[in-house]
């Protein structure tokens, strides 16, 4: 498909409510919060992906970290989350920087972020604040973008955002908090470059990476397309997925990234 077909589609399919808005105005995220409530079928993606981060959570009494919890309802599952944005938005907890973590030692039992870490442009001063924030066998949990033959084919011609798998820094320029990003940089980090990070962070102990989910986030049109299909489907789309699992090496658009903070 050509790059002006290409344009053609993403206009054509773009959701009403957020077409033609600058990504990095902090107004996107209470429209992409509407987003999320209007369709059905997104929703339910969100709630799956809610369900798994939290199950993975250590029971206790110590607060929990949401970065970037602009547009979600993480809240919704973790009683007393402390839910946080780069830029002021109504209903959060805080305005901060998770390069710069505003805790004490030790005092989080977790930090959970969905999209979030490959919009970090400095990963390594986010890792050093995690590993200083969270407790001894404390998580840091992520949904993030992964790398897989498929999703190299979405992100690079569907997705708005940079999707860069051959960059060789971790780092990178952010134009903005939400337009800078390297959609492949967990796969960079915790795949390609994973003895380097077990040399840089070794107290953050990688427990465990899942590819999952290759079409429903697709087929529900995220928050910048309108929704391929309604939300009474995502039961047959999630069963499609489960006989797929031995192919997610291939297949997956994201995975779950699960840290844990050793002693």
């Amino acid at each position: 498909m050509t790059g002006r077909r290409l344009m053609m589609l993403k206009k054509g399919l773009a959701c009403r409510l957020t077409q033609g808005q600058d990504i990095d105005d902090p107004r996107i995220a209470q429209l992409r919060r509407q987003v999320i409530q209007k369709k059905s079928f997104l929703r339910q993606v969100y709630r799956e992906w809610y369900a798994v981060i939290t199950a993975i959570l250590p029971e206790g009494e110590r607060p929990v970290l949401e970065l970037g919890s602009g547009a979600g309802f993480l809240s919704d599952f973790i009683p007393g989350l402390i839910t946080s944005e780069i830029f002021y938005c109504p209903g959060l907890s805080a305005v901060l920087d998770g390069q710069a973590l505003p805790f004490a030692d030790g005092v989080l039992r977790g930090i959970v972020m969905t999209d979030v870490l490959h919009h970090l442009p400095q990963t390594r001063r986010f890792f050093a604040e995690a590993t200083r924030c969270v407790q001894p066998d404390g998580v840091v949990v992520m949904l993030e973008p992964w790398v897989t033959p498929w999703s190299r084919l979405v992100y690079t011609r569907l997705h708005h955002e940079p999707f860069q798998p051959e960059a060789a820094r971790w780092e990178f320029s952010s134009a903005g908090p939400l337009s800078g990003a390297n959609g492949a940089l967990p796969w960079i980090i915790f795949a390609r470059d994973r003895t380097r990070f077990e040399a840089e962070f070794p107290k953050l102990r990688i427990q465990a990476i899942k590819p999952t989910m290759p079409f429903r986030y697709l087929v529900s049109g995220g928050v910048s397309l309108a929704s391929l299909m309604p939300g009474w489907t995502f039961g047959l789309w999630r069963r499609l997925e489960d006989a797929l699992q031995c192919r997610m090496g291939g297949l997956a658009m994201f995975a779950y990234i699960v840290l844990r903070r050793s002693s």
